[in-house]
This record gives structure tokens, sequence and C-alpha cells, in this order.
């Protein structure tokens, strides 16, 4: 049973790691040209701004469990399977995305407009003020977001075990909760809780080393 738990978070740091990764490029995109595109954006354009908005709330809306059925067709074309820890990771990035893009929008526009102006004041350009000033500015809380995002993204992966997802869900569902062990299901709660805790911690450090 001690290897079944290993293979198994193994298997959720695979699930997490990419689906974070997937959703944290896709997310960053999104989340910049929101930002250049809000009305007190660089470039403001509403139809641009009006539909990524939409489709990100709409996005955002699902329960992730209802998601992940919803494009369990999508997910069987692209990987192959609807099971599994591959099959998780697509919708896992999909349901990751919206997150992150906000937190990325959120983050850039929370930086002092007073920085912005000096740096246009000076000349610089568009891409200039976005990854030099905006994103330079904003890491901090572009960590502190990313950081709560990772720990959903667990608690997802977790949730996609009920429906055979793989990772630390599926075995305390299969072995801790139909198979009647108690003793797993608390194992298994108790190695998210260990995660969730160094994850936390060690997001609270980057965020004060930043900050500095």
């Amino acid at each position: 049973m001690f290897e079944i738990l290993i293979e198994a978070l193994i298997q959720t740091g695979i699930m997490v790691f990419l689906s974070t990764f997937f959703a944290l490029i896709i997310g960053f995109v999104i989340g910049v040209v929101l930002t250049i595109t809000s009305s007190d954006g660089l470039k403001p354009n509403k139809i641009i701004y009006g539909s990524l908005d939409f489709i990100i709330n709409i996005l955002r809306s699902f329960p992730f469990v209802i998601l992940m059925v919803v494009i369990i067709p999508i997910s069987r074309f692209i990987v192959g399977t609807s099971i599994g820890t591959a099959a998780t990771i697509f919708p896992l990035t999909v349901a990751t995305a919206p997150f992150i893009s906000r937190i990325i929008e959120n983050s850039l526009r929370e930086v002092d407009k007073g920085v912005i102006e000096a740096s246009k004041s000076f000349g610089a350009t568009d891409f200039q003020i976005i990854f030099k000033v905006l994103l330079v500015e904003a890491i901090p809380s572009i960590v502190s977001g990313l950081t709560l995002t990772i720990i959903s993204v667990i608690g997802y992966s977790a949730m996609a075990g009920a429906i055979g997802g793989g990772g630390l869900g599926d075995v305390a569902i299969r072995y801790g909760y139909y198979g009647l062990k108690r003793d797993i299901m608390i194992a298994t709660v108790i190695i998210l809780i260990i995660v969730v805790q160094g994850l936390q911690s060690l997001g609270n450090y980057f965020y004060k080393k930043l900050s500095k």
C-alpha cells in the first residue's frame, strides 16, 4: 500500500505540474491581453476585452467535476483516453487557465498608475511597459496568486479521482471509501495536508523575498 500511495503522489504531482504549466502559459497571454484592452489599458478595445471576459466567466462558473465530465469527448480526442493521469491534465488546464488569467490581470492592474505614466514620459514602448514595468512590479502579487492556484489545482486533482482521474484522490476513493480502508483515507488526507502546507510556506517565502 505504501508503493500505491507513492505512485499516487507522483501521479498527482505530474497532473498538478503539467496542468499548471500549460494553464500559466495560456492564462499569462490572456491576462496580459485583458490588461492591455481594458478601458484604462494601453490599447482599450471593448470587443476583445468583452469577449475574453465573457469566456473566462463562463469557464469559472463550472464546478470542476461537471467541467471534467462535459469535456470528456475532447479529452478522449486529444489524449486518446478519458481516464487516468494523462486524461486529467486537459480538464485541469481548462479549469485553471481562467483563474490564472484573472490573477495576472488583477496583479498588473494593481500596479501604481504613476509608475506607468513615468515610464511613458521616458519614452518607453508598450512592450517595455508591460514586460519591464508592469510584470516586474506585479511579480510578488502574481507569486501569491499562483500559490493559491496550485493549491486549488491539487484539490481539483483529488476530485478527479471520483471519475477515474488517478492520483491521491483515486486512491482515497477506490481503497479508502469503496474498499472501507479508513487508514488509507487518513493517509491520503495527511499527505495532501503536508503538500499544501509545504507549498503555502514556500509561496509565502518567495512572496516576502520578492516584496523586498
